[in-house]
């Protein structure tokens, strides 16, 4: 992914196989568009809103990506836990060649995000290199914040999906902040002004309501398809949290590991304290100005109230209530 006009609502075309799949130009002027909050501008696409660099990504995926048997999706609204999860993952599924106690594990030497890329960011070419094989038998992990109506169709037929959410005010507060961090405006998005937007659903694959009332009900009506997670339940029970994820991915772990102490191992490996110390993750960009130590700011439930006002924290929890009315569905 690369940087892009920010001031211009147009996109530069994307090149497969010295062929384009599409003109962003065209599509742009035709979509509804308001402000955002990562870019000057998000446009709205099959009922989300999202920022234009990540739209002309989810449409190129959409054209091009077909789903396996055994391929794993981590799916998030943005800042929702995602780096935390896709560690979790990689280690859990990758536990038998890699110990969490190897001092060679993967995980010190590379970023989550590297281990387990974004589905959206990846060019065709780049599928297999996720798992280092073309077979269909190899696992592989992907990322991704795409509302599950505009996922490739492919993932609806073959795969798993793991959805992670959080409490949508501790996610606002730090989608602010990466906003800021990662520089992408051409000046920095006050509190007042995100909250605006991001009410009026204007952040990325959102609204943020909308994306999780997808993924819930999806997984009411097809759990052995989708797994649907809450970061709070990760905060106060990761061993039972890690015992069910890996329940759900057909890889339980055994009476063996538990006695080994692999799951604690595996927590200890990915915590918030653990990852944010490592020399990959202090230093060097994700992408273009997103600084790998972007992704580790707090990871503290409740973290909102240090910058929300008690208005803005009971709009966001009214808004909350109004759009999960009915679905039993509680994330605060």
């Amino acid at each position: 992914m690369q940087p892009l006009d920010l001031i211009s609502p147009t996109l530069p075309t994307k090149q497969v196989d010295d062929k384009i799949f599409f003109s962003p130009e065209d599509l742009l002027s035709s979509l509804p568009r308001q402000d955002g909050i990562f870019q000057p501008y998000s446009y709205q696409y099959q009922g989300f809103w999202f920022d234009p660099s990540g739209l002309q990504e989810i449409m190129g995926c959409q054209k091009h990506f077909q789903a396996r048997e055994n391929d794993i999706f981590l799916v998030t609204a943005p800042k929702s836990g995602t780096t935390w999860l896709k560690a979790v993952l990689y280690a859990l599924i990758n536990r038998e060649a890699c110990h969490p106690q190897d001092p060679h594990h993967p995980l010190l030497k590379q970023t989550p995000h590297q281990l387990v890329p974004f589905l959206e960011s990846l060019m065709p070419s780049e599928y297999d290199s996720v798992s280092n094989s073309s077979d269909n038998s190899c696992t592989r992990i992907f990322g991704s914040h795409i509302p599950i109506s505009s996922l490739p169709k492919s993932i609806m037929e073959e795969g798993k999906i793991v959805y992670l959410c959080r409490d949508i005010k501790d996610t606002f507060v730090s989608l602010f902040h990466f906003a800021n961090k990662a520089n992408f405006r051409p000046s920095p998005i006050s509190l007042d002004n995100a909250f605006d937007l991001f009410c009026k659903g204007s952040s990325h694959a959102g609204p943020i309501w909308d994306q999780i009332l997808g993924y819930w009900k999806e997984s009411l009506e097809r759990p052995h398809k989708v797994l649907f997670m809450r970061y709070e339940d990760m905060t106060d029970a990761p061993h039972t949290q890690l015992r069910r994820l890996a329940h759900f991915l057909g890889k339980p772990v055994s009476k063996e590991e538990e006695n080994a102490g692999l799951p604690d191992r595996i927590i200890k490996l990915c915590s918030f304290g653990s990852m944010s110390n490592l020399e990959v993750n202090k230093t060097g960009n994700f992408v273009a100005t997103i600084k790998n130590d972007s992704y580790f700011r707090s990871g503290v439930v409740g973290d909102w109230k240090k910058y929300l006002t008690a208005e803005m924290g009971s709009k966001l929890d009214q808004l909350t209530k109004e759009k999960f009315g009915g679905s039993g569905l509680s994330i605060s």
